[in-house]
């Protein structure tokens, strides 16, 4: 395998900082980049930055990933979701490089009682996955050798997430009430960024890979209750105790945009076209826990 040049935007986001030591494990040579360095929502910038550094892919990690606030400030979500991959599509077709892009479970209506597959039609609840969803359009439509990976729930020790939210309540109460009518498969960003790794690593051996757009989660599925009765459950031998998590329904806790009651993901495609391991979600809990708390 020749070494491999890898382009990251959103360096500073929860998978983009995982994505460094993740590619290097792979001996890919890594190029991450911010805002300041590489702002997606400006084409003509942008093209030229990708020019410069000359990636042999793109993995385009940047996002606007406040769910609520998208709902007041849908010209900066739309600019960064749908604006920003489309740019950066454009950009990698002229440059002739692979376009990988995160997406999200929030592009469906959480319906349907069984895992969505990638194939079902998307019905976003709010602005930020109609944003996400325009944003895999602009992919689709700007450049074919793309790959689309939709998540969900996403944790790790860096930025907002659920479980750095749970410590630090739980640090500070006895009692907290959590939704317990929303499912979804809690997915540590190391995973994701394991798996884009492994995705560059293949494009790098083979230049080629089945482009299209896959679901990629951690094996399993629970609540947000039981997500947080789990934080709890590892956090007590450092805390010598343990909050009571009690559960309500979402209308008990309502805030600006619609969540999906069923963030579920079928990764059955992703499993059987790329052959990479998913780890229980609860195993990649274990670990993001752990650095919290130490």
């Amino acid at each position: 395998m020749t070494l491999s040049r890898v382009l990251v935007t959103g360096a500073n986001g929860q998978v983009g900082r995982c994505l460094e030591l993740a590619l290097a494990k792979r001996d890919l040579e890594c190029f991450l980049t911010d805002q300041a360095d590489l702002d997606i929502t400006d084409a003509s910038a942008s093209a030229r930055r990708i020019a410069e550094l000359a990636p042999d892919v793109l993995i385009n990690a940047a996002a606007y990933t406040n769910v609520d606030m998208a709902e007041s400030e849908r010209d900066l979500a739309f600019a960064a979701n749908a604006v920003g991959p489309g740019n950066l599509a454009a950009a990698c077709r002229t440059a002739g490089i692979p376009l990988f892009h995160i997406s999200t479970d929030y592009v469906f209506d959480g319906e349907q009682s069984s895992p969505y597959l990638a194939s079902d039609p998307v019905r976003p609840l709010g602005v930020y996955g109609l944003s996400k969803a325009e944003g895999e359009d602009r992919v689709r439509d700007g450049w074919d050798r793309h790959i689309i990976l939709r998540t969900a729930w996403v944790f790790s020790p860096y930025g907002r997430n659920f479980v750095k939210t749970m410590l630090k309540l739980g640090a500070e109460r006895d009692e907290l009430r959590v939704v317990a009518d929303q499912q979804g498969s809690p997915t540590g960003a190391a995973d994701i960024a394991a798996a884009l790794a492994e995705l560059a690593r293949f494009w790098a051996q083979d230049q080629s890979l089945p482009w299209g757009t896959y679901h990629f989660t951690c094996r399993g599925s629970t609540s947000w209750h039981g997500l947080a009765t789990e934080i709890f459950k590892l956090a007590e031998p450092a805390w010598n105790r343990r909050p009571k998590v009690v559960p309500i329904p979402t209308s008990d806790f309502p805030t600006p945009a619609r969540r999906p009651a069923n963030s579920k993901l079928d990764c059955s495609t992703f499993d059987q076209r790329f052959d990479l391991p998913r780890r229980e979600w609860q195993k990649s809990l274990v670990e993001t826990v752990a650095a919290l708390l130490t």
